[in-house]
């Protein structure tokens, strides 16, 4: 079920002049009834906002083509090498 939340631009700043963006954000089909869910963003600019439920305030943000590559390259086994700490 999409869950709105608003967030204060990056434009705008400390400034009490603020603009806030409600962002629809979708639970990822794949995360289940898991405590540690991925929820997915459409922006108005075209930019795809994920972030993950343990840390909801760390919002990543991706291009359509950069977000496709990242999943192709992780579905591919790119990444599979990668251990925590090191290269």
């Amino acid at each position: 079920m999409p869950t709105n939340q608003w967030r204060r631009s990056f434009y705008s700043g400390e400034s009490s002049n603020c603009i806030d963006i409600a962002t629809e954000w979708r639970k990822s089909t794949f995360s289940e009834e898991a405590s540690s869910c991925v929820y997915v963003a459409a922006a108005r600019d075209g930019k795809i906002r994920l972030r993950e439920s343990d840390d909801p305030h760390i919002v990543l943000t991706a291009t359509p083509a950069a977000l496709r590559f990242l999943i192709r390259e992780a579905k591919a086994g790119a990444f599979d090498r990668v251990q925590e700490g090191g290269a």
